[in-house]
């Protein structure tokens, strides 16, 4: 296993990802320039949270033509493992790498707080996760997950749904919805479940100077570390 992290002009996130990462996994994490070609020999590549390129346009809208990126495709056409977090997965979507979009989120405000995730244990990626909500922290202003209805159906069929936003209890209620998403969907995966998006932002809560190791979890599932 070799991890990479790409950094955009406007990633902010990406210092605390690596650092995460080195902890859990023990070995060194590159970074990946987003005007870089060379993923490095990785074998799974993060994208970070932040705000590339000042989410001109729109969130992810110009990262997406990052020579970087043309890489990835092909990279996640041949199996490559990408996990994009916040900033990451609206760059992933905008991408065609992951179906739907993030849009603004239903309030009109950015929304930094902690939430409750309830992980699909039919999942390949989120199996080995607890039935227990995890505590992960969130900070966006476009983090509203939205799909057509056959494009849910097909998400839903083939458990494509990681994370879905919930109560402290595990409950699906609009309470718990912190954005408006569609579904209180948090997380998805493409079909074959090489490539992963989530808002929440599972770095920010894996050490215990946190008081908080939920996303530790997380992060060890998508590697599939136990």
């Amino acid at each position: 296993m070799k991890i990479g992290v790409v950094v955009f002009p406007g990633s902010n996130c990406d210092r605390d990802l690596i650092e995460v990462l080195s902890s859990i996994t023990h070995t060194t994490v590159e970074e990946l320039w987003h005007k870089s070609s060379d993923l490095k020999g990785c074998t799974h590549i993060f994208l970070p949270g932040g705000f590339s390129f000042g989410d001109y346009l729109r969130s992810g809208a110009l990262a997406k033509i990052s020579p970087i990126m043309q890489e990835l495709k092909v990279f996640a056409q041949n199996g490559g493992k990408i996990i994009g977090i916040c900033n990451g997965f609206q760059i992933l979507c905008e991408s065609n790498l992951l179906p739907g979009a993030l849009l603004r989120n239903e309030n009109r405000k950015f929304v930094c707080k902690d939430v409750y995730l309830k992980a699909n244990s039919n999942a390949v990626k989120t199996q080995t996760l607890s039935h227990i909500p995890y505590k992960v922290p969130i900070a966006h202003g476009e983090g509203r997950y939205f799909a057509d209805t056959t494009t849910l159906n097909n998400l839903k069929k083939n458990n494509q749904i990681l994370f879905t936003y919930c109560s402290a209890e595990g409950s699906l209620t609009e309470d718990s919805n912190p954005n408006g998403s569609v579904d209180n969907i948090a997380g998805i995966c493409n079909e074959t479940g090489n490539v992963i998006g989530m808002m929440p932002h599972p770095e920010r809560c894996a050490s215990d100077f946190l008081y908080n190791v939920d996303g530790k979890a997380i992060i060890k599932a998508f590697l599939k570390l136990s």
